[in-house]
């Protein structure tokens, strides 16, 4: 009787040490895959697309550290850091300016960039001049471009909330205008000449965080969507097919104010890098925000990952056969 206790001991040792084996690995395949968000195609299917975190050009509260530097990006002109809220690029003052570069640049080939800004001031009635986003071979140059050089070269993404003339749709107005290096912002006519998409949007003084997400795949499209009406509601602003940017740029954002004004603020920017899927078009649902994430350290942790999953399934099923040996041995 003693023996026949310590083989059904024995067996109920070894169910337990399968059921916790089979746990271990569902817990690190979930771990391994977690870089893997969803991704939704033109009709609305689901793909898997990886997505790297590139910190090098994020940034997020408190922005700075402790000499009053940030690692990854540039900031100057009027620019004004609040540690516990925001990088403010302008005052609701007038005759200001300011600007947040990257001090890399950005070289990936297909990649997505989130920011959550906010744009208010004063008076309800009369504000302006608005900020932009920039893409661009050129950096931290201020200029009149909503605080950044004329005859830039690359992708500018303007929001507009000053009409400096009469035009068939409502302020604020976001467009989007692609620079030769030599072409100049059309100032008088609100960039008229030079649009190459534009949608209105109300992103002025909203009660829930206004975002823009803008999508690159190289030689395939570039979209803008806008979250400003309702949280995690994204509006389509524009879509852009068959574009190509320069292949080496810096990330920037800039804002200017003249006679009238607001303050425009940056909350957060989150970059990732998209690993291309090899048919179709795509946008990402819901990117990865990784702080303290780096896209050097990525394709080593995801090795890493398979090489202890691999190991402990090795060593467990050896030690669960060293087991059963030794209990057959006894038996």
């Amino acid at each position: 009787m003693p023996f026949a206790k310590s083989v059904s001991g024995g067996g109920l040792i070894a169910w337990a040490f399968t059921q916790l084996l089979f746990l271990t690995f569902f817990v690190l395949l979930t771990m391994l895959t977690f870089g893997v968000s969803e991704v939704n195609d033109r009709n609305g299917n689901n793909s898997p697309d990886t997505v790297i975190p590139l910190r090098t050009h994020s940034i997020y509260m408190p922005y700075i550290d402790q000499d009053l530097q940030n690692r990854w990006f540039d900031f100057g002109a009027d620019t004004v850091i609040n540690t516990n809220k925001y990088i403010r690029l302008t005052h609701d003052r007038s005759s200001q300016t300011g600007w947040l570069w990257s001090r890399l640049p950005l070289t990936a080939a297909n990649w997505q960039v989130e920011v959550e800004f906010k744009i208010e001031g004063s008076n309800p009635n009369l504000y302006g001049d608005g900020f932009a986003i920039w893409f661009t071979k050129q950096r931290a140059s201020p200029g009149p471009v909503f605080g950044f050089v004329d005859k830039f070269e690359g992708l500018g993404i303007f929001f507009d909330t000053y009409a400096n003339s009469k035009q068939p749709h409502s302020f604020p107005y976001v467009m989007a205008m692609i620079g030769d290096g030599n072409t100049t912002y059309d100032q008088d006519n609100d960039g008229k000449a030079n649009e190459v998409a534009g949608c209105e949007a109300d992103i002025r003084g909203k009660a829930i965080p206004t975002k823009a997400r803008i999508t690159y795949y190289k030689e395939n499209y570039l979209e803008l969507k806008l979250q400003y009406k309702t949280w995690d509601q994204w509006e389509p602003c524009f879509t852009i097919p068959n574009v190509t940017l320069p292949t080496v740029f810096y990330l920037g954002f800039t804002a200017l104010t003249g006679d009238v004004s607001d303050n425009h603020d940056i909350i957060s920017i989150t970059t990732n890098n998209l690993i291309s899927l090899p048919a179709g078009k795509h946008t990402l649902k819901n990117p990865i925000r990784n702080p303290e994430g780096s896209s050097g350290w990525s394709g080593l942790i995801f090795f890493f990952k398979l090489l202890v999953i691999g190991g402990l399934l090795f060593g467990g099923v050896t030690m669960y056969r060293t087991y059963q040996a030794q209990a057959n041995k006894r038996f």
